[in-house]
């Protein structure tokens, strides 16, 4: 975040400082207010370009085997742009590197989720997946397998069986 205000600053004073070359050069025929102008629109240009460019910077650096699921696009008054484009600001992944399935129930899946925001820590917590019945158990401190593999202590969340989490899960 510090990175990204100081990339916000560096491209204010950069369009001023191009702003003011050409109002030198064109012997000061601009406006005065140009060149405090610009200074903002390239600070503006630059927060906008951070926020558009948020997923794309955070999903190119997964590697292979994560797969995203889900994401949330937001649009905001005070980003009146965010109405014509939403925003991505979050988003769900499934960490298929961390898949493990029982033989003895092989409609469940072990694996892990990845949940990023845009200006929030990325948090990572490890959920069981029954494809068949459509629900998902967090691995949580009171969770503990029994010896057949199952689950006990878990509490199970029923889920829609077109959820998009649960088809990421699923599909290997």
């Amino acid at each position: 975040m510090l990175l990204e205000f100081i990339a916000i600053l560096a491209a204010g004073f950069g369009l001023a400082g191009i702003a003011l070359s050409i109002n030198i050069a064109m012997r000061r025929r601009l406006p005065q207010w140009i060149v405090p102008a610009a200074a903002g629109a390239g600070m503006l240009a630059m927060a906008i370009w951070f926020e558009y460019s948020w997923f794309d910077r955070t999903t190119s650096a997964y590697p292979d085997g994560v797969v995203i699921a889900s994401t949330n696009e937001a649009n905001s008054w005070y980003r009146p742009w965010t109405y014509l484009v939403p925003v991505t600001n979050r988003l769900i992944a499934i960490d298929h590197r961390a898949d493990r399935r029982n033989p003895t129930h092989p409609q469940m899946v072990l694996t892990q989720v990845v949940l990023a925001g845009h200006w929030e820590p990325t948090r990572q917590f490890g959920a069981m997946f029954d494809c068949a019945a459509h629900r998902r158990a967090d691995l949580l401190d009171q969770v503990v397998f029994a010896d057949d593999g199952a689950l006990a202590n878990a509490k199970w969340n029923q889920l829609d069986a077109d959820d998009p989490v649960l088809r990421a899960a699923c599909n290997d």
